[in-house]
Parts: structure tokens; C-alpha cells; sequence
């Protein structure tokens, strides 16, 4: 290109010379050869206008100018008295770019790379640019090992001076790996060493398919690191790699690959120092440091105790604290000293703190949530804790928080909270289905941040095949800023058990209570409730002897006085579906003396779950309760607990596991219960293929166990004999393995599971399938 325009340049001198002869003074300018470009962009770029006097240099020069402009082929200038003429011939405008054989990148990947670099269509054709793009599409093949790919273009004239341009793309094959050397190394093997690498270099027609031998310099590059790394959390301070050769066959289809390194002594660590403003006590600041003196080098272990140090100085208000670890390699020894550098920075105090995406919830139900304050020193720990505790409440679907620093101001940040909501808790739908209770239809809503209020609100009338309820309940969490919760409930409820695969017999029950929570900690709460009761239960001709008893000595109505009372901690990393964390409740329900029936009933519910990778989870669960009368009178049955189906053992149908009741009239012994419970599940939660969502969609694969037992069997009236046997019996344990899943759909929480039992045993209900749809899990 600089030789075209020199020779240009060198005409246009010659020709001035003859045509143009002397200075004169311009008078107009006129332009010619113009098809698309405008007259004003030649004027823009010609630096001569009417009126001014130019002489033979000054012409070449501004012919130069606008042959830079890229716009034209050839500039030429004649002059007309004193008119000077500029003749132009425009370079060919890109009509259309096809681009053909390219798989392993798109389309538009590709469109928007020549786009970058000049080359799109309605844009002017350069040869130059055409070339560069044609070179780097070459790089960038050849960077994902594929050297044998060639880039072939053709420019196609097409009418009014416009061209299309043809890109024809052969990929070709990502060269295979055919040798890893590795040269200077002593203390590990070849083979050890290779264990470190991503990159292998296994031939073979079998065993090739399982290696990941296709090179590519990210992967070369990821593989020195690894190399280095594993070195240095291994005492070797010095370790080096002098140089990497990578050789390829004559036809681009093997990779030779040779790693050249310099291993050095090995090294342990001698003192352990400090430098710089600590800001806390050495001796908190040595607690957090997990390597000792006399351990052996690790870059890692280093790396970790200086971000524990980090953490603890952002804990303390230190936002932007720095801490980095140096070690100071005595030359004639295999000893090395390391300094724990601080900089702490300025204590940083938060300005303001916002929140982002709450388009229902309130800011102010988020802001009551806040454990760091605004004015107060800027604490990551609290930060931190201030998000989960968002993360927790259950009503978003995520929750990032940034921290940045005012323009102006180094010691003060803003803290920023964004948040994306999501359907919050137990919604019911209008419509549903439960294999349990069968269809469930009526108008009900059970929201926890209603309004965005973040108040729990209950309300509706339902029916199903099994039960019709008329409910409202109201909770405010925040009764009190210090977070005593306040809420009541009333309610009106029908029940057929016997559609409920429970004995035959169907209870009214009204009733209503109020409750209070009292928070311990950010994590812990206290609840304490008063309730009333009143139940009425009905019998048929089928009904089981133990009923008909109990209802024959204890009366079939039964007003209850209860107290409450409930220690709960959760840690859990979020409100819905969650991947880590812990939660236990522990609960204690009385039917106080004056009650018709009195009884206790005490309960326990945990979980711990730990992630494994951000898509991988392990879970334990298990569910206790034990009940029994004060007093001497018999257990009340309708109390009792019940195991089997979603959220018990799965694979078994739901309420059907535990003693069972004797047969009468030719009816089935249907499960009575039990006062005692005892349940437990392991699942390793894992991501849905093809979902990127996994905060909304869960699966898993379980093992469930579980059963109810009666410590004390019902009577049965003179003459019967009953089937019950008293006790706790742990081979009586059922348990089944499956796979479950749980999605919060918009309608809806949609859950199921595929299982199948163990040790089923005679006169078991088993379901393969069991799910539901607009019901609280």
C-alpha cells in the first residue's frame, strides 16, 4: 500500500508539472467519478478550498489525503483555467459476505469479528482488510489446534459497482497429541507428572476415544499452570519451566509436545512473619495461618491463610485490605522464610446501601434484613451474612450484593444488594392434585410475602376427594423492630380418612391459635402459641374395633386447650431448594389439663447439606416424633403420626406405613398410625441436564426409610383379638430408593419422585409414580 501511494504521489508531481504548470489561484473545485460517496466527504478530506493560491507540492499532497480516506482506487487532478478538477474512481462497495464450511463457530460469531476489524457489508472493499481478516480467521482456527484449516476468499463484481465477497471456511480436524515429554525432572516421574495434565497423549483406536488428547494452547497453557502449581504446593520454591516446544507433523494432524523444567530444592518452612499494619493482634493473626514452621512449602496452604487474614480485617472493617504471602529462600539451605505482607488500606465506612430488581417486595422488607448498617464500618462478614439472611427469606430467586467505592470519598462504599424474585413459598394453585388427597379445587392463596409486605398471609376455602377446609391465617415477622413475630390463625376443616388410605372414620374440627416468635440470633428462633380446638369424630359400620373403642370410653367430641412452643435454626443458603446449610426445628405441642384429651406431642426435624460444586449436593434428612397421654387415658389415635408417600418414604403410598388396625365387617386393616415416628432420606442433588436454572429445578437420587410404631396398643372390646404388636421394632423399617424432582413452576410448586421399596413386605401400598401439583413441599 505505501508503495501505491508514493508512486501516486510521484505522478501526480509529474503530472502538475505539464498540466497544472505554475501556482495559481484556485477558483472552484470540481469533483467527478462520484457514485455513492457524498461531494461533502471529499470536501472534508481535501484540505484545498476555493480562493486559496496551492502550487505543485501542495496539490500532490492533498491528492495523498484523499487517497488515504480509503474510499477511492485512483485520484487524479486536471485543472480548467483556474478550476481545478479531482477525478476519482470509487472503490467497490461490499454487497453481501457469504460464508460457507464453518461448524465449529457461527455465523454471527464470525460476522461480528470482521465487522471489528472493517469488513461488513455496505462497507467499502479494502484488499488490505480483506487479507487481515482472511489471516486472523487462520489464528484463530489454529489456536483451537486445528492447523490444517485453510480460509480461501473470492470478490465477485456485481452491478453499480458493488462486489460480494466469498468466504469458504475448511475447518479441518484438531491435531491429536501423539507425545508429552517432559525433560528435567528427578523427584516425580513422567508418569506422575502427566497425571497433572489436562492434555494426554494415549494413542490408539479404543482408548483414544476416552483421552483428551485434541490440542489447543488454552488447554497447553492450563496444563503448565496446573504443572507449576503442583510443584509449589509441594515445597518446590524454584521450580521453573525454561521452555515448551510443540512440534507438528508434515500434515498437521500430530502434535509433539515437549515441557522443559527445572525442579530445584525442595524447601520447608522455617519463621512465619509479619509486615506491614496488622491492625489486629499477631497472636489472632497466627491463628489464622494453617502453615507452620518445619512444614513443608505449600503455595496453596499460603495462599488460603492469607485470605483468612484477608476476611478477617474486611470483618473488621477493612473493605479493601491486601495480604500476600513472600518467601525469602535462604540461598545455602533448603529453608524459606515467610512474610504475611498487610496492607490494610482505610477503614471503610458504608454510605448508602441499595437494592436492586425487588419489583413487589419492599425495601423496607429487605432492609430490615440488613446486618451490616449504613454509617457503620464496612464489615464483609456482615455484608456476607446480610445476604444470606435475604437468600433465606425465600421470596428471591438470587441475590448478588457489590460493594464500590464512592468517587471521591477512599474510605466510604456503597453496598448494593440485586435481587431476582421468584414465586415466594407455598403457593396453591386454584386447581391441583395430590395422590393423597386426589383433586383439589376452590379459591385459596398462601402467600409469604404478601403484597410484598413480607407478611405470610392463608386464606381460602378448598375441597378435595378427601378433606374441605375453610382457613385464614396472617403472620408479620416484624411485629416489633427487634423481630418478634406475631400471627393467628382460624380455621374449619372436614376429613375423610378413609380416602386418605387411613381407618375408616372423618373428623370436624374448628379451631383457632396465636403465636409469637422471639429471634435468639440471626439463625435461631423461640415460637410460643395458645390454641383452642374442638373435635367431633364420626364412625361407620366399618370402622376399626380401636376406634369404636376409644370413641366408646373417651366420647366422639373433644375440646383441646394447646400450648406451643418451637426452636428453630436455620442455616440454610437459601428459602427454596437449597444446596448447603443446615436446618433443625424442634417442636412441642400440649393439650393442657381441662382438655378433653390431654397429650404431648414432641417432634424433631433436621437437615444437613453440603455442597460438593455449585451444581452437586449431598443431603441428609431425617423427621423424629415421639407423643403420649398425661395421664392414664389412652392416646388420642387422631394425633397420631403417619409415614409413606412425598415428603416420608417414597414408593410407598402416602399414610399407609405403620401398626395396622384389626378388620371388621370384611373392611381392610387400614394403618392407624403410630405415636411414635422415626424417618431419615440420603440424596445426592444434581443438575438437571440441559437446564441452566437450577435454582427453580431440582433432581435427585434418594434412599428414604421410615416407619410410625405404637408404644401401647389400642383396646378392642370384648371377644376381638388385635394384631397390634407395642413396641419399637426396627426391622420394621421400610426403605426405597428412586429418583425425585422438584420445580417451582409459575402455577405452582410441581414435585415427584419415581421409587421403588426395598422391603416391601404383605400388605403394603406401594406407588412406582407419586407427585403434586400446588402443594407446599
Amino acid at each position: 500500500m505505501k508503495l501505491k501511494i508514493i508512486g501516486l504521489a510521484a505522478l501526480l508531481l509529474c503530472s502538475t508539472q505539464t498540466a497544472l504548470a505554475e501556482s495559481f489561484t484556485v477558483s472552484d473545485i470540481r469533483v467527478e467519478g462520484l457514485q455513492r460517496v457524498s461531494a461533502a466527504s471529499v470536501f472534508n478530506a481535501f484540505p484545498i478550498a476555493a480562493s486559496e493560491r496551492v502550487d505543485d507540492r501542495e496539490l500532490a499532497d492533498a491528492a495523498k489525503q484523499l487517497f488515504d480516506t480509503g474510499l477511492f482506487e485512483d485520484v487524479r487532478l486536471a485543472r480548467d483555467g483556474d478550476v481545478l478538477i479531482v477525478h476519482v474512481v470509487e472503490r467497490p462497495s461490499i454487497s453481501e459476505i457469504d460464508i460457507e464450511g464453518n461448524s465449529q463457530i457461527s455465523d454471527d460469531d464470525l460476522r461480528k469479528g470482521m465487522k471489528d476489524t472493517g469488513l461488513a457489508e455496505g462497507q467499502v472493499l479494502q484488499r488490505a482488510t480483506l487479507d487481515e481478516v482472511q489471516r486472523q480467521l487462520e489464528q484463530l482456527y489454529h489456536a483451537q489446534g486445528r492447523y490444517s484449516a485453510t480460509i480461501d476468499t473470492e470478490v465477485e463484481p456485481v452491478s453499480r459497482n458493488r462486489v460480494q465477497v466469498d468466504i469458504k471456511v475448511n475447518e479441518g480436524a484438531v491435531a491429536k497429541i501423539r507425545q508429552i515429554n517432559i525433560v528435567g525432572n528427578q523427584a516425580f516421574s513422567d508418569a506422575t507428572l502427566r497425571d497433572q495434565l489436562q492434555l494426554e497423549d494415549r494413542p490408539g483406536w479404543f482408548f483414544g476415544w476416552f483421552s483428551d488428547d485434541e490440542y489447543s494452547r488454552e488447554k497447553l497453557s492450563g496444563d503448565l499452570e496446573s504443572l507449576r502449581s503442583w510443584y509449589l504446593d509441594r515445597g518446590y520454591v524454584n521450580f521453573a519451566i525454561t521452555s515448551t516446544q510443540v512440534a507438528i507433523s508434515p500434515d498437521k494432524s500430530k502434535i509433539f509436545v515437549t515441557i522443559n523444567v527445572n525442579e530445584g530444592k525442595r524447601y520447608r518452612i522455617d519463621q512465619i512473619k509479619f509486615a506491614g499494619d496488622l491492625k489486629i493482634s499477631e497472636a489472632k493473626a497466627r491463628e489464622l495461618i494453617t502453615a507452620k514452621s518445619g512444614d513443608v512449602y505449600s503455595r496453596s496452604t499460603l495462599t488460603a491463610s492469607a485470605e483468612a487474614l484477608r476476611q478477617k480485617l474486611g470483618a473488621e472493617g477493612f473493605a479493601f485490605a491486601n495480604v500476600e504471602s513472600v518467601p525469602e529462600v535462604d540461598k545455602d539451605g533448603d529453608t524459606v522464610d515467610v512474610t504475611f505482607l498487610v496492607e490494610p488500606g482505610d477503614r471503610a465506612y458504608v454510605r448508602r446501601i441499595n437494592f436492586e430488581g425487588n419489583t413487589t417486595t419492599q425495601d423496607e422488607v429487605l432492609r430490615r434484613e440488613m446486618i451490616q448498617l449504613e454509617g457503620a464500618p464496612a464489615s464483609t462478614d456482615k455484608i456476607s451474612q446480610s445476604k444470606q439472611r435475604l437468600e433465606r427469606l425465600g421470596f428471591f430467586k438470587q441475590v448478588d450484593v457489590e460493594t464500590r467505592p464512592v468517587p471521591g470519598e477512599p474510605d466510604q462504599v456503597d453496598v448494593t444488594y440485586n435481587v431476582q424474585e421468584q414465586p415466594s413459598g407455598s403457593i396453591s394453585a386454584s386447581v391441583g392434585f395430590s395422590q393423597t388427597a386426589g383433586v383439589i379445587y376452590g379459591a385459596s392463596l398462601s402467600q409469604k410475602n404478601f403484597l410484598g409486605t413480607g407478611n405470610q398471609v392463608d386464606i381460602g376455602a378448598q375441597r378435595s376427594d378427601t378433606y374441605t377446609s375453610l382457613n385464614f391465617g396472617f403472620t408479620d415477622p416484624y411485629w416489633t423492630l427487634d423481630g418478634i413475630s406475631r400471627g393467628f390463625n382460624v380455621y374449619y376443616r372436614e376429613t375423610d380418612y378413609e380416602d386418605s388410605d387411613i381407618s375408616t372414620y372423618s373428623t370436624d374440627t374448628f379451631g383457632g391459635d396465636i403465636n409469637f416468635g422471639y429471634p435468639i440470633n440471626d439463625i435461631t428462633r423461640l415460637n410460643f402459641g395458645v390454641g383452642l380446638e374442638n373435635l367431633s369424630i364420626k364412625t361407620y359400620n366399618d370402622t376399626p374395633y380401636e376406634i369404636v373403642e376409644y370413641v366408646d370410653s373417651q366420647g366422639k367430641d373433644a375440646v383441646s386447650y394447646k400450648l406451643t412452643s418451637s426452636w428453630t435454626r436455620n442455616n440454610l443458603n437459601r428459602g427454596i431448594l437449597p444446596t448447603d446449610g443446615s436446618y433443625q426445628r424442634v417442636s412441642l405441642e400440649t393439650a393442657v389439663p381441662g382438655s378433653d384429651a390431654q397429650y404431648y406431642k414432641l417432634r424433631y426435624r433436621g437437615q444437613k447439606l453440603f455442597e460438593l460444586s455449585p451444581d452437586w449436593s449431598l443431603k441428609f434428612a431425617s423427621t423424629l416424633g415421639y407423643a403420649d397421654t398425661i395421664g392414664n387415658d389412652p392416646y388420642p389415635f387422631y394425633e397420631n403420626f403417619y409415614a409413606g408417600g412425598l415428603g416420608s418414604v417414597r414408593g410407598f403410598s402416602g399414610n399407609t406405613l405403620g401398626p395396622r388396625t384389626t378388620k371388621r365387617n370384611d373392611g381392610d386393616d387400614d394403618t392407624l398410625g403410630g405415636n411414635v415416628l422415626l424417618e431419615g432420606s440420603v440424596e445426592l442433588i444434581y443438575p438437571f441436564p440441559f437446564v441452566d436454572d437450577h435454582r427453580s429445578l431440582q433432581t435427585s437420587v434418594f434412599l428414604d426409610t421410615g416407619n410410625t410404631f405404637l408404644t401401647e396398643c389400642y383396646d378392642v372390646p370384648d371377644g376381638e383379638s388385635s394384631n397390634c404388636e407395642s413396641g419399637v421394632h426396627l426391622d420394621e423399617l421400610r426403605y426405597s430408593v428412586g429418583l425425585g424432582l422438584s420445580w417451582l413452576t409459575p402455577v405452582g410448586p410441581l414435585t415427584f419422585s419415581v421409587a421403588k421399596p426395598l422391603n416391601e413386605k404383605s400388605g403394603d401400598d406401594t406407588q412406582v409414580f407419586q407427585f403434586s401439583l400446588g402443594q407446599t413441599f
